[in-house]
C-alpha cells in the first residue's frame, strides 16, 4: 500500500468516527510494523526551514523553541541545532518513541502532547514556534482552534514560523489529507495577538505551492 493510499484510509476512518486526530497514531503504529509509510517523513529538515533560519540566522542561546507536530524530529533537531531549549510534541506516542530512537542523545525534549489542549505552562512562552505541515493536516471543523493554539505559544517578542502547503482562496478543498491553506488561513495565525512580517508564496522544485509565514508577538509593554 502507498502511502497517500494508507494516508486516506486511516484518516477517512478516523473522521467518519468523529476522532479527526486519532489516526495519527494508527499511522505511525502501522508505519513502526512495516503497514505503511509517513508521507512526511524525511531525511533532512524541511528546506524552508532551513532556508530561513540561514536567512534570519536566529540566536538560540538562552532561548526557548517549540516544534508542532514533531513527528520523527528531522526540523526540532535542526531547530535545536541553532542553541534553542527545543522542546518537541506530537499527539502520537509511537511517533514521539520514534523521535528518541532516532536521535539519541539529542538535546530535545520531546513529548506527547494535543495541540488543541497543551500544558497550560506552554502559553505563550515561546521564542520561536514552528509549525510546519501540521495544521494542513486537520479537517475544516478544528482548523481555526488549531491556528489560535499554535499561536498561544508564542512568547512576548517572539516568532512563529509557518509552512504549509497552499491553495486559492477560491478553489476548493480537495479530499484530504492534506488539505492546503488559503491565504485566509495562514492570515489567521496572526488572530492571536502576532504581527505578520510577510508572507511568501513559493513553488517548489516539483511545483507544489508552499507558504512560508513569518509572525511576531510583540514584547510586554
Amino acid at each position: 500500500m502507498d502511502d497517500d493510499e494508507a494516508t486516506g484510509r486511516l484518516a477517512a476512518a478516523s473522521l467518519a468516527a468523529g476522532d479527526p486526530t486519532g489516526w495519527f497514531e494508527q499511522l505511525y503504529t502501522e508505519a513502526r510494523h512495516g503497514g505503511a509509510i509517513v508521507p512526511w517523513d524525511r531525511e533532512a529538515p524541511h528546506s524552508l526551514l532551513v532556508e530561513w533560519t540561514a536567512e534570519r540566522r536566529p540566536t538560540g542561546a538562552g532561548r526557548r523553541a517549540v516544534v508542532v507536530g514533531c513527528g520523527y524530529g528531522r526540523d526540532a533537531e535542526h531547530v535545536a541545532g541553532l542553541g534553542f531549549a527545543t522542546v518537541a510534541f506530537d499527539i502520537s506516542p509511537t511517533a514521539v518513541a520514534a523521535a528518541r530512537d532516532r536521535h539519541p542523545g539529542s538535546p530535545v525534549d520531546y513529548r506527547t502532547a494535543d495541540l488543541l489542549d497543551p500544558p497550560p505552562a506552554w502559553r505563550r512562552s515561546f521564542d520561536l514556534v514552528v509549525e510546519s505541515m501540521t495544521v494542513q493536516a486537520l479537517p475544516a471543523e478544528i482548523r481555526a482552534a488549531a491556528i489560535d493554539a499554535v499561536g498561544e505559544l508564542v512568547a512576548p517578542g517572539g516568532t512563529l514560523l509557518v509552512i504549509a502547503a497552499g491553495r486559492a482562496d477560491r478553489d476548493p478543498a480537495p479530499v484530504g489529507p492534506p488539505w492546503p491553506l488559503t491565504r485566509a488561513e495562514v492570515d489567521a495565525f496572526a488572530g492571536a495577538g502576532l504581527a505578520p512580517v510577510g508572507v511568501e508564496d513559493i513553488r517548489d522544485q516539483s511545483g507544489v505551492r508552499r507558504w512560508r509565514a513569518e509572525l511576531r508577538r510583540g514584547p510586554i509593554g
